[in-house]
């Protein structure tokens, strides 16, 4: 019998295991729900700023049956404080949020602080790596970033963001460099501490928004800029996109994460078809997961084993009010259906 380590590091290698991991990474994807806290008697908001506590909700998540990984952060947030962005830090039913920006323009960056990972969010979330690392076995950990153009549109203001990688080409990319900087060093700062995988979400960096000439100019030279600055990486690199695919397949094949992870917008037929042998990740429907029927849920996480995802996680973070009942359903589909 494989572990949950075991099996996830076999499919992000490209072998064949037993049946399709079930994970949520953290981060964006956050899989803390008010149940789950009600449950084990840890709540956020507290917990994004407590090692202790944040160590003990990514330890519920996989002691419940819910998902076979411990990830932390539960938000997307901390790397945008740590640069000077004010963000507010939500409660147990909504996640912290930036509330506002470091920075009015990209020609500012250098006002910027580097991340110091010996100190406010970054720590806390390093020492529950640490934590996790030294209390669990055979269980992969995985650390969580925020994407470089996520991070880069909460650090100022997005409308102003995206206009300007036009209007102001040269100080963007300057601006970008420095925020990819920012992000090898935490990520290789989680590394360090313990963590196995580094999953990575760029949600405001899509193909929809961006369009394929911009999608990769900046979100794809951006993404494995940071990736290539990840090598150290126990077993792997997940990275999550939101968004159609349709426009920018050609420039998602060129982004080297071991994984690729989409949201449920995107058919999982659709991705299997276009990117033939990467290895894939998703996306059983958030909505579904909070609103809708067990067996729904359970119908859905075969269907994306069926249409050729290789790690099934829910399409984007859960809502924080999702019946865990419905959470389990899709491991509980995994282990009794397949």
């Amino acid at each position: 019998m494989l572990t949950p380590k075991e099996r996830l590091y076999n499919v992000m290698k490209g072998n064949a295991v037993d049946r399709p991991p079930c994970i949520c990474p953290g981060g964006m994807m956050n899989m803390v729900t008010t149940d789950l806290m009600d449950a084990v008697d840890i709540y956020t908001p507290q917990a994004h700023t407590d090692a202790r506590m944040m160590a003990g909700l990514a330890k519920a998540v996989y002691d419940y049956g819910c998902f076979e990984n411990y990830g932390v952060p539960f938000c997307m947030t901390v790397e945008a404080e740590e640069m000077g962005a004010k963000v507010e830090m939500g409660s147990r039913v909504y996640e912290p949020h930036v509330s506002a920006y470091a920075i009015e323009s990209v020609e500012d960056y250098a006002k910027l602080p580097p991340i110091d990972i010996g100190r406010g969010r970054a720590k806390v979330v390093l020492d529950a790596i640490r934590i996790l690392r030294e209390e669990t076995d055979g269980v992969p950990i995985i650390g969580n970033l925020t994407g470089p153009i996520s991070t880069a549109s909460s650090v100022m203001e997005p409308v102003v963001f995206y206009k300007e990688l036009r209007k102001k080409n040269k100080q963007a990319h300057a601006y970008m460099d420095f925020i990819t900087r920012q992000l090898i060093a935490f990520g290789r700062a989680q590394i360090e501490a313990g963590a196995d995988v580094i999953a990575i979400s760029d949600p405001s960096g899509t193909g929809e928004i961006l369009g394929p000439k911009y999608f990769e100019e900046f979100a794809v030279t951006y993404l494995n800029q940071l990736l290539d600055g990840l090598q150290e990486e126990k077993m792997g690199t997940i990275v999550h996109i939101c968004g159609q695919m349709s426009p920018v397949y050609k420039e998602v094949n060129m982004v080297r994460s071991s994984v690729l992870s989409f949201d449920s917008v995107v058919p999982m037929k659709e991705a299997r078809a276009n990117l033939k042998d990467r290895v894939l990740m998703g996306n059983v429907s958030t909505f579904a997961l909070e609103f809708g029927e067990q067996e729904k849920v359970r119908t859905l996480a075969k269907g994306c084993v069926r249409s050729g995802s290789d790690i099934i996680s829910p399409a984007c973070g859960l809502g924080m009010k999702s019946p865990l009942a419905n959470v389990q359903a899709i491991l509980k589909c995994l282990k009794e259906d397949l």
